[in-house]
């Protein structure tokens, strides 16, 4: 009864964490005269003198996706193939956790002119937003074997499919010299169509591991 208890506290933690995230930070951006969705990144949003809701959102949110990394472990702790996914969601936890005290330094920040806490948040975000499709996979890989989550392993690797094409697309739009004069006007967009999916995926296996309790 008690680890039934448990699992059902870790899951309410997938589903509150990423929730939570895109919603403080939708409506944040909405809040807020001087920023621009579409061209903004969302981490900007910890800058300025109301930059303190993203930075505890950064906080709060990444806590409780990290207690839910350790609630999947638990439940899918005899495979190697979902330990290797609750440890890559365990990381994206803690790098959203931290990119609450690392702020971002300010769109256009020229790389000699970066700040400490500004790249150690440049490298938190990379990390993160690498392992958001390799986690879908890894989870696919586990969850494609097991007769209870059929529906969800295939939901699961459509999810993380979807993740490698606009990973993809952000990556070369942002990185690449000729597209970033192209995108520039979409950065914010860019990032979101990669955050928001993943996002809502860790909020329907929450919701899944939930009901399975």
């Amino acid at each position: 009864m008690e680890s039934n208890k448990t699992s059902s506290y870790t899951a309410l933690a997938g589903i509150l964490g990423p929730a939570l995230f895109v919603i403080i930070f939708t409506i944040e951006g909405w809040l807020r005269t001087d920023y621009n969705a579409l061209s903004t990144y969302v981490s900007a949003l910890s800058l300025g003198p109301n930059g303190g809701v993203q930075i505890i959102n950064f906080i709060i949110s990444g806590t409780l996706m990290l207690v839910f990394a350790r609630g999947l472990a638990i439940e899918f702790k005899k495979e190697k193939t979902s330990q290797a996914g609750s440890w890559q969601l365990a990381i994206i936890a803690m790098g959203i956790l931290l990119s609450g005290p690392f702020v971002m330094d300010p769109m256009g920040t020229l790389p000699a002119q970066a700040s400490v806490h500004g790249m150690v948040h440049g490298i938190l975000g990379g990390i993160v937003f690498l392992l958001m499709p390799i986690s879908c996979i890894a989870f696919y890989r586990r969850l494609r074997i097991e007769p209870n989550w059929q529906i969800f392993s295939k939901w699961t690797l459509t999810m993380g499919i979807i993740l490698i094409a606009t990973l993809t697309l952000f990556t070369f739009a942002t990185k690449i010299p000729s597209l970033q004069i192209i995108f520039s006007d979409w950065f914010g967009l860019l990032q979101r169509i990669v955050l928001i999916p993943f996002m809502f995926w860790v909020f329907t296996l929450g919701m899944a591991l939930y009901q399975k309790r």
